[in-house]
């Protein structure tokens, strides 16, 4: 763990380097996720109770898989830009100043870039133990391991 006598109180959001790994996804879902850049920005304060990152999607990217969360609870602000929130229920327009949330075991959810431009929000969730996720569109899921990892399976449980 860093010295937090050496974490910043303050920086440009924009200013914190994207993370080097785009996505946790085994394949083939990872190459899904190449038009997604994440900024840990909570994981540079020495956050542990939740996360935020400032995430930007090109244009065609998603936020991550159609999923839901069985223990976590998800928010995202959009800074700039139009994203599409697809949900069980369908879809909304989000332009710059809007905001979703996402209560655990609530509805599944990703976000897409369908505009020509790229497009920023902020998303927070909580890192609540033994989360699982469920995928209703692809044969994957995943469970939050103790050390703080995510273990992807197929939904029969065999690992990837």
């Amino acid at each position: 763990m860093t010295d937090t006598h050496s974490r910043p109180n303050a920086v440009r959001a924009t200013d914190v380097p994207p993370r080097t790994k785009p996505s946790n996804y085994p394949e083939p879902f990872f190459s899904r996720m190449a038009g997604r850049s994440k900024r840990q920005l909570g994981h540079l304060f020495g956050l542990t109770n939740f996360g935020v990152n400032l995430t930007t999607l090109a244009p065609g990217g998603v936020s991550a898989l159609h999923h839901r969360h069985t223990t976590q609870d998800e928010f995202i602000y959009v800074v700039e830009g139009e994203i599409i929130l697809v949900t069980d229920a369908g879809e909304t327009r989000l332009t710059s100043g809007m905001c979703a949330g996402f209560p655990k075991g609530g509805t599944a959810h990703h976000l897409a870039n369908r505009s020509a431009g790229e497009a920023s929000y902020l998303e927070i969730g909580d890192r609540s133990p033994d989360d699982v996720v469920t995928y209703p569109d692809d044969d994957i899921a995943a469970t939050l391991a103790p050390d703080g990892r995510w273990v992807f399976t197929h939904k029969d449980g065999t690992p990837y």
